[in-house]
């Protein structure tokens, strides 16, 4: 397949070009505006009258409300025997809350254009809330019943049910959903973090209304609570909101973690068979927390590694040189209690094993030497130019402030950010290289039928089927 960049090189005429380029330019202009009217803006703590906190960036040119909330915990803190169960309550709540069956509810949210869902990752159980200022009173409502006072009712229980069993039933047979599961397992074989977010088509099946009901009483409180708003609404108004809408919910949560848990089976190769012509490959090993104070200098070094997409090592040695892989990357992924960095490619079955040696000699080089004085500078261009690109929307940006808010990265950090990456020295990007980059413990799951590729240990039977090794 032809880059995309090589197809509009012949397909485009002069004209036709110079047009992309101004529009390229305008988009570009809009975006640093954006960044520099989100870095402009000042972003204020609002405590309501009964104590709850929220970061708000006010924005009056637009008769818009954006929120986003979090509460610390997620999938991590599913009933051991059910697993799944934020996710399914994620996915109900919804569907019907007081008064209003799942149908008249779905019918408000789309009459008032209101925005409303909810998703559950491993650390987190989230929310989403969009309505127009005119709205928003009624729209503030349905959020307020949507968490107080959900209904389960049968109808959409069983139907979110059948969805997830439907989207299980699927993972059963998809590489990448494969791959990523037996990878986390191997990871984390006794911890939550091991677990498929989704569940399993057994647990699913169990979940009863009183585990949903149970886990937002226990797990959705205000001591674990994060609100980000961006849009038409003053600091007083937003007071009186957040008091609406949260403090019907419970003050504290049962206990969470506080131990740190490190991936196990590292420097293991797993092989599950599939007949499938191109294998999917995933791998990684310890990574960094996000409150480490090398956490911005791993960042950058990863960026020049596997992050930075068509500029990055294994990019250029897997694809460009070798053609061995459309795609590959690598990036951190820290969690509350565990950190790890992960990458992942996909290539013909009888090239797996040269792709995995290339990837374990950069993987090496870059712990030998470093990024070069060049790459890092390159990578810090761009880390910090492309940092608009996150704030496109007011839902991202409220997103932003929840997460500042979770990771303690303070109220400044969306002027403070880029300098943690202009910071970063070259003697500390090799220091840091040389630490995280182990290729002796990158763990690699393939998932296909790789020639010359020999499993170390076999993939965990609840992970994946027919594992091989």
């Amino acid at each position: 397949m032809k880059p995309r960049s090589a197809v509009l090189r012949h397909d485009r005429g002069p004209a036709q070009a110079l047009g992309l380029l101004l529009l390229l330019t305008v988009a570009l202009t809009l975006l640093i505006a954006s960044l520099q009217q989100v870095r402009a803006a000042e972003v204020q703590r609002v405590v309501s009258p009964g104590g709850i906190e929220a970061w708000l960036i006010e924005d009056h040119s637009n008769p818009i409300f954006s929120m986003e909330f979090s509460f610390k915990g997620g999938t991590a803190l599913d009933p051991a025997d059910k697993p799944g169960t934020a996710n399914m309550l994620a996915g109900l709540l919804d569907e019907g809350a007081g008064p209003y069956d799942s149908k008249t509810f779905r019918a408000k949210l789309e009459n008032l254009s209101i925005q409303l869902s909810f998703s559950a990752s491993r650390d987190r159980f989230s929310g989403s809330f969009q309505t127009l200022t005119e709205n928003r009173a009624e729209a503030l409502e349905l959020l307020r019943l949507s968490l107080s006072e959900p209904r389960f009712d049968e109808e959409p229980v069983e139907r979110i049910r059948g969805q997830i069993l439907v989207g299980l039933s699927r993972q059963e047979t998809d590489p990448r959903s494969i791959a990523s599961r037996v990878l986390w397992k191997s990871f984390f074989p006794d911890h939550p973090y091991g677990n498929n977010s989704d569940g399993t088509v057994e647990s699913v099946t169990e979940i009863s209304v009183a585990d949903l009901d149970g886990y937002r009483r226990q797990e959705l409180t205000l001591d674990r609570l994060k609100i980000g708003v961006v849009g038409d609404i003053t600091p007083e108004e937003l007071g009186g909101i957040l008091d609406l809408v949260f403090s019907s919910l419970p003050a504290e949560g049962s206990a969470l973690p506080d131990e740190t848990v490190s991936p196990q089976n590292l420097g293991e190769t797993m092989v599950v068979e599939q007949e499938v012509p191109q294998s999917v490959v995933s791998f990684g090993h310890e990574g960094v927390l996000r409150g480490d104070p090398d956490y911005y200098t791993a960042y950058v070094v990863n960026y020049v590694l596997g992050g930075g997409g068509f500029s990055s090592r294994l990019f250029e040695e897997v694809r460009e040189k070798r053609g061995l892989a459309y795609s590959v990357g690598s990036y951190l992924y820290p969690f509350d209690d565990a950190a790890l960095l992960v990458g992942g490619t996909a290539t013909a079955n009888e090239r797996v094993a040269e792709s995995l040696a290339v990837i374990r000699e950069e993987w090496a080089r870059m712990a030998a030497e470093g990024p070069s004085a060049e790459e890092l500078e390159h990578a810090k261009t761009y880390l910090t130019g492309s940092f608009p690109l996150r704030f496109s929307n007011s839902p991202r940006i409220a997103g932003m402030l929840v997460g500042m808010q979770q990771e303690n990265l303070g109220i400044d950090y969306l002027d403070s950010r880029n300098a943690y990456i202009e910071a970063v020295t070259l003697e500390d990007a090799k220091r840091v290289a040389a630490e995280l980059f182990q290729p002796d413990k990158l763990t690699v799951v393939v998932v296909g039928k790789p020639q010359d590729v020999e499993a170390t240990r076999a993939a965990p039977e609840e992970a994946g089927p027919a594992p091989r090794g």
